[in-house]
Formats: C-alpha cells, structure tokens, sequence
C-alpha cells in the first residue's frame, strides 16, 4: 500500500497585546483619545487591531503569515502601526507583560458587555488583571493532530516562557518573579496547563461537560497555556509574556513552528514520546515563571534538574532540520542569546539595581525603566 506524505504545512499569526503610556509621566494613560484606535483602525491592512479589556491597552492581530519571514514582515507592520498610532497622540506603547508601576485602581474598561459581565463574575480578580501578553496561532493538520500535538508541546512550555518573561514588577514592587503575569493570570478559573487531551473528541467532552454545567458558553473561555482555538482551526501558544524586543519575540514564534513541524512528524510516524506528569510539567513552569532563564527545570527525560541552558541546547539540536526546512535558525539560534544575556525582565530588574546604585529614588529608577521598554518596543522597526 502507496503510504501517504503527511502534510506538513504551518500557518501563523500573532496577537499582541500592548500598554499605552504617557511619555512625561510613564504612567499608563487610562482614557487613551479615541483618535488612537481610528488611527490603527484606518492603516491596518490585512491586520487587526482591537481594543481589550482596559482602554489603556491595545491589542494586534498579524494577517495569516505562510513562513516565519512573513511573521517577522506582519509583527514589524503591527509594532509600528501602534508605535505611530500612539505618538500621534503624544503617548508611546510598551510591550512589557506588566507596567512596572501603573496601579490598578487608576484603571478604566472598555465599555462592553463581555467585560462588564467579567468583572461582575471574576471581581478584584479581573481589576487587577494589568497584565499584556503575547498568543501564537499555528494552523496545522486535522483536529486530532492538533490536540495530539498540542499535548506533545506542555513539555515545552516552561522553556518558551522562560525565553520571553518580560513582567518582573508589579504595582511599583520587584515581585522577585520574572513573570508575575501568570501570578495574576493564575487566581482566575480554567487557566494554566491543560491536562494530556489524546483527540479531538477527548477535547470536545471535555467542552460539552463545561457547557453543560454552565460553566462557559464556548472554548474561548478556557484560559490555558495552549488550547485548540474555538475560532480557527490552530493551536494557540498562550503562556508566554509580551517580548519587548522584536527579535525575543520572533525566537519564540521559530521555535513554536519548529517544535510543532517536529512534533507533527513524529505524530504521522507514531514515534510522539510519552508524556511527563502534568504535576512535573506544572512544577516546571513555576520555576521558569520565578527565575526565567536562570531556573534549574526538572528534566523529563532522565531525572534530576538541569541548566536551562542546556535544555535550550538540546531543544535546537531537536529541531534543527525543522529550523533549516522553515528557513528560521537565526531565529531559532537566538534562545542562546537570550538565555546568556537574559529576557525582558532581566534587562528590566538589571536597569532597575543600576539606577538605584546611581542615586535614582525607586520612582525614578521605575520611571527609567519604563523609558528602556519605550526605547526596546521601538528598536528594530
């Protein structure tokens, strides 16, 4: 019997979400002018650009990119748009996963029901949810192999966060974490990893169970680190912080795509490796959600804990022919650079010390920092 060649193709897309500040005073700008949004609205393209749940943040959507060249092309197109969007106003935009000092109760929603009707059910929770990220869709295969795959990838999640944390401070505090996002993420329902879903239609009685309990109306309301998408028929990354720096950003989407081309392959021949406890797979997460990329992960392979370092190494050697085929290992390559010379919020606890020993008051070391995430959002477009 004539085998048939597995379709290997990936399609991608990227939502980010940003924070809208004032210049003079770093602060995030509660009421942003409308004309911000009309701006973007009028110049987006094949984008979309859409208002989220507190008016000051906005977020983008990239048109459906074919290859990682595309993404990088689409990201460049959104960061721009709203980097000039916001300066026709006088404001600036930050891709930081948290502000370093904004304080929730300064805050204004977007007046919709949907938040509305957030706030009612989720409370102080969902006030204090100041928190921006960054989603990946990939499009790939049929529906059990994007559940199938989706499952083979919770292994790798700590590592992808690790690589992006961007959201050290919190309410004018270093939090000591290098995402607090998912802190803040975490006190809500049906967030954080899924457990191991082995097809489509595991997942679907899963759904129907929710539905039925009336517990949501739809998949969009499960809130994991990666889900099937309710809308498109991807699987969409979802734990990683907002990258300030364009190329951390593109890191994460080539490894996203090479990992799932990988993944995909081993599917379609039967080889996918078994699965870690999702106990072990959660313990991880929180230690790259505390330290980034200085955390010593539990490896899932042979035991014991291991160097980030290492396991980003071994990740690339992994995937290094998924890396040549989707034209990506600078990008790829770059986890090294990151872990050795550290993630958004390294940069930003480093500058934070820095301008303490330089006689800064801790307001004007937080301001400063703001000004470097200006600066690093900016770079590179």
């Amino acid at each position: 019997m004539k085998r048939v060649k597995a379709n290997m193709n990936i399609t991608l897309g990227v939502e980010e979400e940003f924070f809208l500040v004032n210049p003079g005073t770093r602060d995030m700008v509660a009421d942003p002018d409308p004309k911000i949004f009309e701006y973007c609205q009028a110049r987006a393209g094949p984008h979309k650009v859409v208002p989220e749940m507190l008016r000051s943040q906005i977020e983008t959507n990239t048109r459906v990119c074919n290859s990682i060249a595309e993404v990088r092309q689409a990201l460049g197109e959104t960061r721009r748009l709203v980097r000039d969007a916001a300066a026709s106003q006088g404001n600036a935009a930050i891709a930081s996963s948290t502000h370093p000092f904004a304080v929730w109760e300064a805050q204004l929603t977007t007046p919709r029901k949907r938040y509305e009707d957030f706030e009612m059910t989720y409370q102080e929770a969902v006030r204090r949810y100041l928190v921006g990220g960054m989603h990946v869709h990939a499009g790939f295969g049929d529906p059990n192999a994007r559940v199938r795959v989706m499952t083979a990838l919770r292994r790798y999640l700590p590592i992808l966060l690790a690589l992006s944390t961007s959201s050290p401070f919190n309410h004018g505090n270093n939090t000591g974490y290098k995402s607090y996002r998912l802190c803040l993420i975490g006190v809500l329902p049906r967030t954080s990893l899924p457990k191991a879903l082995y097809s489509a239609a595991e997942y679907e009685a899963l759904l129907d169970n929710y539905r039925r309990m009336n517990f949501i109306s739809d998949g969009s309301e499960l809130w994991w680190d990666i889900r099937p998408s309710q809308h498109y028929p991807t699987v969409e990354l979802r734990i990683c912080d907002l990258c300030p720096r364009l190329e951390d950003a593109m890191c994460i989407v080539a490894l996203y795509a090479c990992l799932i081309r990988m993944l995909l392959r081993r599917y379609h021949a039967g080889q996918l490796p078994e699965e870690p406890l999702t106990e072990i797979i959660a313990e991880n997460r929180w230690l790259a959600q505390r330290y980034g990329v200085l955390a010593f992960l539990g490896n899932t392979d042979d035991g014991g804990r291991a160097d980030i370092a290492d396991l980003v190494t071994e990740m690339i050697e992994a995937v290094a022919e998924e890396a040549v085929a989707l034209d990506c290992e600078a990008e790829v390559r770059h986890a090294l650079n990151i872990v050795a010379n550290g993630s958004g919020a390294d940069r930003q606890t480093d500058h934070f010390r820095l301008r303490l020993l330089e006689g800064d008051t801790a307001a004007q070391a937080l301001h400063s920092v703001v000004d470097l995430i200006i600066e690093e959002t900016r770079a590179g477009l």
